[in-house]
């Protein structure tokens, strides 16, 4: 294969992505819209979820962190959706002062009954997969995930 050949066949795998991406952000935006919500809410409760699963102390400030938002903007998702009841503040048990996020029961549930027949064919089609295949996929998409993360702090001014 040409070095031109590569390169081709690296773009429309980009092209690939960048569709796929889009797909997502529909269903997202499906979602949001169905449950009057906000793009960054569910952004948030993605966001809530990972770090529940990964055992990482979601408070406001990570979430900020997460989002790409300020504090005040912080403040404001935080009190929408609690006042939606799809999150709730809590007391962190090790350290009064500092509040943790959790995804509410409620959240979950909507979130499933939305989600699941995604997910269910996303894992069926990822099973097609070899061992060494699927380790492939995941090692591409943490890689892609890295790029974008360095892309992210290249723009960002510097102090």
């Amino acid at each position: 294969m040409s070095a031109g050949d590569a390169e081709d066949e690296a773009m429309a795998i980009v092209h690939s992505l960048r569709a796929l991406t889009v797909d997502l952000n529909v269903a997202v935006s499906g979602f949001a819209n169905k449950y009057t919500m906000h793009s960054t809410d569910v952004r948030a409760l993605i966001c809530l979820l990972d770090a529940e699963r990964s055992d990482t102390p979601a408070t406001p400030g990570w979430l900020g962190a997460q989002l790409g938002i300020n504090s005040a903007s912080v403040t404001a998702l935080v009190d929408r959706m609690v006042k939606a009841g799809h999150v709730a503040r809590e007391r962190d048990s090790a350290d009064r002062r500092r509040v943790l996020l959790q995804v509410t029961p409620t959240a979950v549930t909507l979130g499933e009954s939305y989600f699941d027949p995604l997910i269910s064919r996303a894992v069926n089609t990822i099973g097609n997969y070899t061992a060494t295949e699927r380790a492939t996929i995941a090692s591409f998409i943490a890689g892609m995930r890295a790029d974008v993360e360095r892309t992210r702090i290249d723009r960002e001014p510097s102090p």
